[in-house]
């Protein structure tokens, strides 16, 4: 191994003075960057031992699915590891123009662009509409690819408490007009569970004559009559211009989109520097969501496990007196408290073989630290009930029942 030499650079004496996380990994409490050495679906392997998946955006459970898994592999074998070059220039394939026109059609919009990632396609839609003068709303709890999006733009970003529509409707009668504006949410909210209050949206947008823009990482594929998220859950598509979306959860793979009107899509395609600047999702991801759209579509019984399974887990952690707060989704915030206290919990589920997200700062407030468990439509009973089982031990051991 090269030696480094010392030097006194001002610019890596932050670095040198970051202690946290090997204070952690000192403490045997640090849980990040875990390497998964096999997966099974809802059981992965770490270090020999094996661990009910608790902690996986896989809602449906399609990363294994065969389908998924042929067309990845035919894919692969057809266009080769990776594109090479970005869609603007040599790295469109046919694959994602397909991919296109089925998630446009899905979600019952006029056109659809496909990015690399799901952070890129926030990223570009609102660095890529927000000019100089122009204004984009922001729930303080959005999700960070939203919030660098609008430092990305050369446009104005105002905040608003999270689900505080009074406060957004007075910050939306302050601004000029005049001005180009959007407001942008999650349609489900990550680390919380809840669900945005999309018809008080849709009344403001309206009123004010703003753009309207929900980004459905965590609703396509589980929220909706079909599973086309959080518009289709109210029966709001028509009035949501955009839907921005990402594959890395219910689709089983990595990339983005965002459907809208055809022209602003277009305006994006030529406009968007994170998607002219990066090269193109691959053919085997692209053939994978193609795949596990077609699943989503015609296997509606698995979204239904995915619910009867989150309701199983949220009764029986209420039960055990645990608080969930907001949450009304497959996503499980087991509020904790402090720090310290859900790293150690943490721990002691992970031991046990429960695989659980401990959430600390910056996600959340100090005094907010929670376990995020998600849940997945092909988690047994008997998984679900081991989960349960472990946090009633948890719970006995260290009274950290709310």
């Amino acid at each position: 191994m090269a030696t480094s030499v010392s030097r006194n650079i001002a610019l890596f004496e932050k670095c040198r003075n970051y202690t946290k996380a090997r204070e952690a990994q000192a403490a045997g409490l640090y849980p990040y960057f875990t390497p998964i050495h096999e997966s099974e679906d809802t059981v992965v392997k770490i270090g020999g031992k094996s661990k009910v998946m608790m902690g996986s955006n896989n809602y449906l459970g399609l990363t294994h699915h065969p389908k998924v898994l042929e067309a990845a592999e035919a894919a692969l074998k057809k266009y080769g590891s990776g594109c090479t070059g970005s869609r603007f220039l040599n790295g469109t394939l046919d694959l994602h123009e397909k991919l296109e026109a089925e998630l446009a059609e899905f979600l019952n919009k006029e056109s659809c662009l496909v990015f690399s990632t799901g952070y890129q396609a926030n990223l570009g839609v609102v660095s890529g509409l927000i000019g100089r003068g122009e204004v984009v709303f922001l729930d303080k709890l959005d999700h960070a690819s939203i919030m660098d999006g609008a430092k990305l733009s050369f446009g104005e970003a105002v905040r608003f408490n999270h689900g505080d529509l009074q406060g957004l409707e007075s910050k939306l009668a302050q601004y000029d007009r005049s001005k180009g504006a959007l407001v942008i949410v999650d349609g489900v909210f990550s680390m919380e569970g809840d669900i945005a209050d999309l018809p008080g949206l849709v009344r403001l947008a309206q009123k004010f004559g703003v753009a309207l823009a929900v980004d459905d990482a965590h609703s396509i594929g589980v929220l909706g009559p079909t599973g086309a998220g959080t518009a289709e859950h109210f029966g709001l598509t028509a009035d949501v211009d955009l839907i921005v979306g990402t594959f890395s959860k219910s689709l089983a793979s990595i990339g983005g989109f965002v459907c809208g009107d055809e022209y602003v899509i277009h305006y994006l395609k030529h406009n968007s520097r994170p998607m002219i600047f990066t090269a193109a999702l691959p053919a085997s991801n692209t053939a994978g969501v193609l795949a596990a759209l077609e699943v989503l579509r015609s296997e509606p019984e698995r979204r239904a496990a995915l619910w009867e399974n989150t309701r199983r887990m949220q009764d029986g952690l209420r039960s055990l007196g645990y608080d969930l707060g907001p949450t009304e989704t497959p996503i499980i915030p087991v509020l904790i408290g402090p720090m310290v206290d859900t790293l150690v919990i943490w721990r002691k589920l992970f031991d046990a073989g429960v695989f659980t997200n401990p959430v600390v700062p910056p996600a959340v407030p100090a005094e907010a630290c929670r376990l995020r468990v998600s849940l997945m439509a092909t988690h047994t009973k008997e998984q679900v009930d081991f989960g349960l089982e472990q946090f009633a031990k948890v719970g006995r051991e260290l009274g950290v029942k709310a």
